[in-house]
């Protein structure tokens, strides 16, 4: 007759710290990426803290005064047409990015419909630009304020 040792005996006990980890960080992913889904075009308010992205010389621009005159760069723009406008820039550019720069004073509904026409001309990623908020009253110096970026949907 054979004895079995303790050491020759089958294990057998599931170990599931490998699928709680998964597990959790798929419960992560799916609670961060459920709120991008939902919006359709990220909006930044006109003053905000961030950090600067790097600055490229030939950078997109859209910029709409106050007075509501819209700008492609310097060219100014009526937006019954920025939409075919940009549709003829964008396709010597691979990159697809643009910045919006807006006046604070125009409306939500002006400013909405205008990226709805730069996201109709297949711009993916809208860029806001932001100014730096009022100097702290306790004397701080605050953060860094540039431009932010994020994909459109």
């Amino acid at each position: 007759m054979a004895m079995q040792t303790q050491s020759e005996q089958l294990l057998s006990e599931i170990n599931v710290t490998p699928f709680v980890d998964v597990m959790l960080v798929l419960l992560i992913i799916f609670m961060v990426s459920a709120p991008m889904m939902t919006q359709g075009v990220d909006v930044a308010l006109p003053k905000a803290v961030s950090s600067p992205l790097p600055s490229e010389s030939d950078e997109l621009m859209i910029t709409v005064r106050a007075d509501g005159h819209i700008f492609i760069n310097e060219l100014q723009t009526p937006l019954a047409v920025l939409r075919d406008r940009l549709t003829e820039i964008l396709v010597s550019r691979p990159d697809r990015r643009v910045f919006f720069r807006a006046d604070q004073s125009i409306s939500y509904g002006d400013a909405i419909r205008i990226m709805a026409e730069i996201k109709a001309a297949g711009v993916t990623e809208l860029g806001m630009v932001t100014e730096p908020p009022e100097k702290p009253a306790d004397g701080g110096s605050g953060e860094p304020v540039g431009k932010t970026t994020g994909k459109i949907s």
